[in-house]
């Protein structure tokens, strides 16, 4: 069975989170946005797919193994969702049933060092993201709750920018 590429840290409890439609929408836009959770799900099961496709195993599995991590903060974050009074519907500002998600944001590109450097960018733009929501936010438990998952893709980031610089210096040594 594949694992998830986590930290090995446990995360918040998410018990105590009460009503807040104010930290609602500042966590939703991590949860089912252009640059959110289940963009990077799709993007990474995509992408594991052509690197299967390719025969690079070891690439297919790093990205499945990352989108396996994703899905967990994805649960993580519609477990907030629904705590904080908002039912979790995947669009760009739950509650509304509106603005729906859509998966026209995913890159389809096939090529490995283009996808590797799309999931890295998208890596990148989710930090930031997270960040960003960090300075936002009045609930001590989502703050740890960001705060733990941003632990993560910091080591998706990391494995992503290895396997490109494995995969780029492979493939120039291909060409010799």
């Amino acid at each position: 069975m594949l694992r998830a590429m986590s930290e090995n840290l446990p995360y918040p409890d998410l018990a105590g989170i009460k009503p807040n439609f104010k930290d609602a929408t500042v966590i939703s836009p991590a949860y089912a946005d252009i640059h959110s959770e289940l963009t990077a799900i799709l993007q990474y099961i995509f992408h594991s797919m052509s690197f299967s496709e390719l025969g690079d195993k070891q690439n297919s599995e790093l990205l499945m193994s990352i989108a396996v991590a994703e899905m967990h903060h994805l649960h993580l974050l519609g477990e907030a969702l629904s705590r904080l009074g908002v039912s979790p519907v995947f669009s760009r500002r739950p509650p509304n049933k509106c603005e729906f998600f859509s998966a026209g944001c995913v890159d389809y590109s096939v090529s490995p060092a283009a996808m590797l450097a799309s999931d890295i960018a998208g890596e990148s733009e989710a930090i930031r993201i997270y960040e960003c929501i960090l300075a936002k936010l009045t609930d001590t438990t989502l703050t740890d709750l960001i705060s733990r998952i941003i632990l993560d893709e910091r080591m998706h980031l990391a494995a992503l920018k290895k396997a490109y610089r494995e995969l780029v210096g492979q493939s120039s040594k291909d060409k010799e």
